[in-house]
């Protein structure tokens, strides 16, 4: 099968990335990390050029594309770290009315286990709750499950801690009162927010080792770039296997949405994303570990990524069932 992305999907990339760079760079990184709320007007800039709107059909005002596409725009925003609820917006648009033109910001958040997170409290107009809906190893559901949709003031909710500045959260302290049920599997978009939340790890893991390696280009010690060093080669390649390894099992789960495939590749990007920032940052050295450098923000992300739509112990335990079964 050929793996190699169509010229129509390069094109995609790298506008969506040039879009990123123009109006989400580094100073307004910055901004947001004293300031997390999504900007609304950028937004609704996206919204225009259809970053939300994806898969939905042409019919209904949607671009008409697939999950593999929605997988590298969900890439190019990782990597530039924007903050916001872009998974639950992508798999929304077409649930809540002015979600895929940018208008309206909805969350989505798991009810299925404790506790149940929700993403950029403040700054949604609606929620959905997805409850139960679990599959075993086979595909068979487990319990019924629905999705529910409320205004967001209308969430009980109490304030907790995020680990990651740009990313600000709320514990759901139970199902709203007047929440109404939503008819959409949950189980796809659970697989669904758990490959595009592995996209969006591929794009910081590839991002940190452009910055690992900028770095030990530049930065001289005993008479020459520290990248000249072994044991600093070592890391940068190890960065970059586990990036490619990461990338390979996206694409394809991409492709596939094999239920399985979306975990491997979901625990891999998340290794990644993780071991990738940690390595960034002993590149680094000391100065790796300053508010002023941006190799923290990354990991702070890839750890909170890393816990949401399926951690890695679960991730383990399904891969390990599937291959027994």
């Amino acid at each position: 099968m050929h793996f190699q992305l169509t010229e129509e999907q390069r094109a995609l990339r790298d506008g969506t990335r040039a879009l990123l760079t123009g109006r989400f760079g580094r100073d307004r990184l910055r901004a947001a990390v004293e300031d997390p709320a999504p900007d609304r007007v950028l937004w609704r800039e996206l919204g225009a050029a259809g970053f939300f709107a994806l898969r939905l059909p042409e019919e209904a005002g949607g671009v008409g594309l697939g999950l593999p596409e929605a997988a590298l725009v969900l890439e190019e925003a990782g990597r530039a770290l924007l903050p916001g609820p872009l998974v639950a917006c992508a798999l929304l648009a077409g649930v809540v009315d002015g979600v895929a033109s940018g208008e309206r910001i909805a969350g989505l958040c798991d009810a299925a286990g404790e506790p149940v997170l929700w993403e950029h409290p403040d700054g949604c107009d609606e929620l959905i709750m997805l409850e139960g809906g679990a599959r075993d190893a086979g595909g068979a559901p487990e319990r019924t499950g629905g999705a529910y949709r409320s205004a967001a003031d209308r969430v009980p909710c109490a304030p907790f801690t995020s680990v990651d500045p740009l990313t600000p959260l709320a514990r759901i302290t139970g199902r709203p009162p007047a929440a109404v049920a939503v008819g959409r599997d949950v189980t796809a978009l659970r697989r669904d927010a758990a490959l595009l939340t592995a996209a969006q790890q591929l794009g910081s893991a590839a991002r940190t080792v452009e910055m690992a390696v900028g770095h030990a280009r530049e930065r001289v010690q005993f008479g020459a770039p520290i990248g000249s060093f072994q044991a600093v080669k070592h890391l940068c390649a190890q960065m970059l296997v586990r990036t490619e390894i990461a990338r390979s099992a996206v694409y394809a789960a991409a492709v596939t949405g094999a239920v399985l495939e979306v975990t491997g590749a979901k625990l891999l990007a998340d290794e990644a994303a993780v071991r990738n920032a940690r390595d960034c940052l002993q590149i680094h050295g000391g100065m790796g570990f300053t508010w002023e450098a941006d190799v923290h923000l990354h990991l702070k992300r890839a750890w909170l990524r890393a816990a949401s739509w399926g951690a890695a112990a679960e991730a383990e335990e399904a891969l390990a069932a599937g291959l027994a079964g």
